[in-house]
């Protein structure tokens, strides 16, 4: 195997970034790029701590991560499992980054940046959906901000439902955990008792 190992190496196979790629960076939340964050339902999360990185998935009302200013991204912390790696490593180390998704558009949107939890009580009640508030709020302060070309996402075709996958071709969350925990957790009584659970722990 030929294991490249500088990033001299890597710029010759590579060659020079066209000026497309470069332009298109900010430092603060621009108007244009305002619209893809208030309308985005999705967004990726990547955080990185003492034990690696973590990529988690946040999704929401459009708009969910909300724009304080051209510098700041305020993210809730919704109802979810409770394992809280993305927030353990965000008290450790503050780097951040957030990739943006709408469905139907080819394009995604980046920021990156440094960001600590609030747990400030006007900002949770400013949060509210259906009354119940999140326990704290990631704040983000954009160091960059770009879009992403849409090549990957014109590969998957990843907005086509005619690509879609029948779920009942892929292994289901209760049959996961049944078979890592040798039958003690999980199970098809956890999938079906999962949608009714998730509908009332949604918010």
């Amino acid at each position: 195997m030929t294991v490249i190992r500088t990033v001299e190496e890597l710029e010759a196979i590579y060659g020079a970034t066209n000026d497309a790629s470069t332009v298109k960076v900010a430092d603060h939340i621009t108007p244009l790029y305002r619209v893809f964050i208030e309308t985005a339902p999705f967004a990726a999360l990547a955080t990185v701590g003492p034990e690696g990185i973590d990529c988690s998935p946040r999704g929401d009302l459009p708009g969910f991560v909300r724009i304080h200013d051209p510098k700041t991204l305020m993210l809730p912390d919704r109802r979810g499992n409770n394992r809280i790696d993305s927030l353990r490593n965000i008290v450790r180390d503050p780097r951040v980054s957030l990739m943006f998704l709408i469905p139907g558009s080819g394009n995604a949107v980046r920021a990156n940046g440094r960001a600590h939890l609030s747990v400030d009580p006007e900002l949770l009640t400013s949060f509210k959906v259906e009354g119940k508030p999140p326990r704290s709020v990631m704040v983000m302060n954009v160091d960059e901000i770009y879009f992403q070309c849409a090549r990957a996402i014109v590969r998957a075709d990843l907005w086509n439902p005619d690509r879609r996958v029948d779920p009942k071709k892929l292994p289901t969350p209760g049959q996961i955990l049944a078979e890592m925990s040798q039958n003690t957790v999980g199970g098809a009584e956890y999938d079906r008792l999962w949608p009714a659970r998730a509908a009332a722990t949604m918010w």
